[in-house]
Parts: C-alpha cells; structure tokens; sequence
C-alpha cells in the first residue's frame, strides 16, 4: 500500500508464570515475568482521513469480527473521537496459540501506531487502560519493557532482567489458552513471590497440564532441557531456553532433532515502539 507504514509487533517471552488465584468473575490471577525478543509480526498502517478503518488483507484463522487489531484500531477511535482512519493489515510471522503473544502484541502495536499516526496523544497510561479489555497481555506490550506482572496482568513494574539470547522451539500444535485456563487439572493456588531480577526462565505453572494434553511440547521440552534451562511460554505451545550469547543459542539450533523448527532471538529491555513521540503526560 503507497504511504503505508510498517511497525514491529514484538514476541514476548514469560521467564516465569505463576497462577496465584480466581476471582469471582473468572478471571484467574497471575504472577508473570514479560520479556520481548527482537522477533515477531510486522503491523502495516496506512492512515485515512475518511474516518474508515479496514483491514487489507485476509489473516487465515481469523475472522474479521474478531481481530484484535481492527478492535484496537476501533477502541482508540472511539475514545478520542477523531475523524482518521486507518487501512490496517499484519504481516505475521508468530504462531497461532504458540504462547508468544502475537495477536495482544498486534494490537498493542496498532494502539501505539495510530496515536502516533492519529496525533491523538494519549499517554501510554491511558493507552494501557484502553488495552486491558482487549486481553490480559495487551497493557504489558503497551507499557513496553521488561516487567513484573500481576492482577489479571494490569499491575506492571519494570523489572531487571540479565542479557540473554533465546532459541524459541515452535512444536506443530496450536494450544486454545482459554481451554487451558478452563481445565479443572489447573494449578490455580501458586504463592507470589518477591522479584528484583531474572537471569534463567524459572518455571510456568501451565507447563505441566499442556503437556499432558499435547505431547509434542513436552517432546520439544524434554529435547531443549537437555541442552539448557528450558520451559514453556505462556499457554504455550512454543518453548525456550536462554542462552549467554548468540553462538551458544544458534549452536543449540543446529544441534536440533530433525523435524524440529524454531528461531533464535535476543532479548530485549525495551519494546521497539517504546520511544515513539506524541504521548501526553501522564
């Protein structure tokens, strides 16, 4: 598209998930480590002034009605009230149901985007307001660095996290998060723990359950574990181990079974839009 501009919607990585309750109207309660890797979907924009908001191109396994990214587009607009539009497509390089965050980082992306592109000017802590309805993970890639998260994964605050390479394994399965939260089997009663930094994933209370369920991420699991600290991210299905350099990481990669695919990926401290201008104060 002429005048379209592309914007980096970032993985992320949980170095560690800890479901610490329920509350009474379902939401489970979380203690989780957000990190972002320098991979992940590109979010293509191109401003209207007609006030249209639409989407391009298809995405398979996504129906309009329920994009994220048109939803954020259409949240945005409707809590400034402006006039612009928006053609809007993603270029997806992130699994479905892989745990990485593709579709909240697409959205998170398109709410920064378009108030930069809109000028409308919110401040990021209204921004992270307008994303908490559009799923658990959006406010943290809104707040754009590494974090504690709490709550439903409203409650942020930055967290020290040591430099680090990932080799991302990719098993051939979708994991449906909402089933996973559903499942009686879950482990819902976790303690909190205090936090100040990380350096090596320290576990995900999810783990165990989907890989039971699907066998293949524990396959994947139990090969990565044998070449370093290694544990599922998010509901999965894609799995991870950090690594203290880019050699090690890619060696491990070279080292996989055949029929295993996955990706190596630095760390990052800060989400690539975080410096992005026109945020009012909060």
């Amino acid at each position: 598209m002429n005048g379209c501009n592309g914007f980096p919607a970032p993985a992320k990585l949980n170095l560690m998930l800890r479901v610490t309750g329920r509350r009474a109207d379902g939401y489970h309660l979380l203690q989780t480590v957000f990190r972002f890797i320098d991979f992940g979907d590109t979010v293509w924009i191109r401003r209207r002034g007609d006030g249209v908001i639409a989407r391009t191109r298809e995405l398979p396994g996504v129906a309009e009605d329920g994009d994220l990214v048109l939803r954020a587009a259409r949240t945005l607009k409707t809590a400034t009230g402006t006039r612009s539009g928006a053609d809007i497509h993603v270029e997806k390089r992130l699994p479905m149901g892989g745990g990485l965050g593709g579709g909240s980082s697409d959205a998170a992306t398109t709410l920064l985007a378009l108030n930069h592109l809109w000028g409308t000017g919110l401040s990021r802590g209204h921004l992270q307001e307008l994303a908490l309805p559009l799923g658990a993970d959006v406010p943290a890639f809104v707040y754009g660095r590494t974090a504690l998260a709490g709550g439903i994964g409203e409650k942020l605050e930055p967290l020290t996290v040591a430099p680090a390479w990932y080799l991302v394994l990719v098993p051939p399965v979708a994991v449906a998060t909402a089933g996973i939260f559903q499942h009686p089997e879950l482990k819902r009663d976790s303690e909190a723990v205090k936090i100040q930094s990380f350096s090596v994933p320290a576990g995900n209370d999810l783990e165990p359950l989907v890989c039971g369920l699907y066998p293949e991420v524990g396959r994947h699991l139990d090969w990565l574990r044998s070449v370093g600290a290694a544990q599922m991210s998010g509901s999965g299905a894609c799995v991870f181990a950090g690594f203290p350099d880019e050699a090690r990481a890619r060696g491990a990669m070279a080292a996989c079974p055949p029929g295993m695919r996955g990706f190596v990926a630095r760390g990052l401290d800060v989400h690539p839009l975080h410096g992005l201008a026109d945020f009012a104060e909060d």
